[in-house]
C-alpha cells in the first residue's frame, strides 16, 4: 500500500463555483446512446420490476477494450462528459484515450433516462440499494452488451462507492478499478446525517404530500443548495471566493437561482440508497488492481479519520493517492476534474497487469 500527495498544478478559478472549466477540451469521438431491457430484475426487497430501463453512453469503437465509467448521486452520463472529466480523459494520448478504449457510461438505475420512480411508479417504485444499482449495471455489460470482462472500471462519489462493490461482487470482471471521493467502509458519520437531513427536509415539507405532489416541492431546491455547500466545494477555495457576508450571500442567490430540475422522489431515493452501503467486510475478496483517489479536501469523506488507510492495506494490490488542499481543489467535487490525477491514472494502467481470460 502506498500512499501519494498529489500535487495541484493550474488554477481552476471561477470554475470552484459555476463548476466548468476554462480549460479547452480534448477532442474525442462523437458519444452515442442507447437503451437495454432487463427482464424480471430482482431487487434486494424481493420486489421485482418486469421490465428496468438501462439507459447508456458509450465513447470509441466496441472493438476497443471496455471500460466502464460511474457517475455521482443525482449524475447521469452526460455529467461525466465534461470538459474536466472526459476532455482530460478520453482523447488521444490520454489515460482513457478512446481510440484505444471501449468506454461505457451507464445511467445508473434511479438515474438519468434509466428506470426511476418519476417515470410514473412515484413512490411505488422499488427501494432500490447500490448493491441492486451495481447488479443492473452487470446485467447491461453481461447481457446486453455481451462482455464478459473489462478492463477497468472508474468511478466518482457514488460512481467511486459502486466500484468498490463491482470490486468485492465480482472480483474477477475487471483487471483495475479506480474508486474516487469515496470509501469502502459503512455510510455512517456526517456523511449519512447530511443525507438523512437532506431527505427528511424534502419529506417533512407538506409540499411534499408523501409523493404525491401535483407540482415540484420548494423544499428540493433549498435542500440541494443547502447540501451542496455543507459537503462539496473546498473549505479554501470558498473561503477565497466568497471571504465577506455580501460575497457569500451572493453566492447562495445564485445557487439558488440556478437551473434545477430534479425530481422529488427520484432525489430521495436516490439519496437514500447509499443508506445500507458498506464494503469493508468483503475487501479481502477484491483481486483487481486498484488505485483509489480521494482529496485532501473531501467533506465526505475527511481522511484525517484514517479509514482509507486503514481499509486499503487489507486490499491485494492497491495504491491511495490523496491530492492535497489548495484553494484550487473543490473539496468533494475535485476527482470531478482529472488534471489533479490523470498522470498516476496513466502510469497505474500502464502497469495493472492483464488477467488471461
Amino acid at each position: 500500500m502506498k500512499v501519494v500527495s498529489l500535487l495541484c498544478g493550474s488554477a481552476v478559478g471561477a470554475a470552484v463555483l459555476s463548476l466548468a472549466l476554462t480549460a479547452r477540451a480534448a477532442e474525442y469521438p462523437t458519444p452515442k446512446e442507447g437503451d437495454a431491457t432487463i427482464k424480471d430484475f430482482t431487487f434486494h426487497t424481493g420486489e421485482v420490476l418486469p421490465e428496468m430501463r438501462l439507459h447508456y453512453t458509450t465513447v470509441g469503437d466496441p472493438n476497443g477494450e471496455p471500460v466502464v465509467v460511474v457517475h455521482g448521486t443525482t449524475g447521469s452520463a452526460s455529467s461525466m462528459l465534461t470538459p474536466g472529466f472526459a476532455g482530460e480523459l478520453f482523447g488521444p494520448g490520454q489515460p482513457l484515450d478512446a481510440a484505444k478504449y471501449y468506454i461505457i457510461i451507464p445511467d445508473v438505475l434511479g438515474h438519468g433516462k434509466s428506470s426511476k420512480p418519476s417515470d410514473g411508479l412515484r413512490t411505488k417504485f422499488p427501494r432500490y440499494n447500490y448493491d441492486d444499482m451495481v447488479e443492473a449495471q452487470y446485467r447491461l455489460l453481461k447481457e446486453h452488451l455481451g462482455l464478459n470482462h473489462v478492463r477497468v472500471i472508474i468511478g466518482n462519489s457514488m460512481g467511486g462507492m459502486h466500484a468498490w462493490i463491482w470490486g468485492v461482487k465480482h472480483p474477477a470482471y475487471m483487471d483495475a478499478l479506480v474508486p474516487m471521493a469515496s470509501q469502502p467502509s459503512e455510510m455512517a458519520s456526517r456523511n449519512w446525517m447530511m443525507r438523512r437531513l437532506l431527505v427528511e427536509t424534502i419529506r417533512r415539507d407538506p409540499a411534499y404530500a408523501n409523493g404525491e405532489y401535483l407540482v415540484q416541492p420548494p423544499s428540493v431546491r433549498v435542500a440541494n443548495v443547502f447540501f451542496a455547500l455543507g459537503t462539496s466545494g473546498g473549505t479554501l477555495a470558498l473561503q477565497r471566493h466568497a471571504p465577506t457576508g455580501d460575497l457569500a450571500d451572493k453566492l447562495v442567490d445564485a445557487r439558488l437561482a440556478a437551473p434545477f430540475a430534479a425530481d422529488a422522489n427520484d432525489y430521495v431515493y436516490q439519496w437514500e440508497s447509499s443508506r445500507a452501503y458498506n464494503c469493508s467486510p468483503g475487501l479481502e475478496k477484491i483481486e483487481a488492481a486498484v488505485l483509489a483517489i480521494n482529496a485532501a479536501d473531501d467533506e465526505r469523506n475527511p481522511p484525517e479519520t484514517g479509514i482509507m488507510e486503514r481499509e486499503i492495506k487489507r486490499v491485494k494490490n492497491a495504491r491511495l493517492y490523496v491530492i492535497p488542499a489548495s484553494d484550487e481543489t473543490m473539496g468533494h467535487g475535485t476527482t470531478g476534474y482529472a488534471k489533479f490525477y490523470k498522470r498516476q491514472l496513466q502510469d497505474f494502467l500502464q502497469a495493472a497487469p492483464k488477467k488471461a481470460m
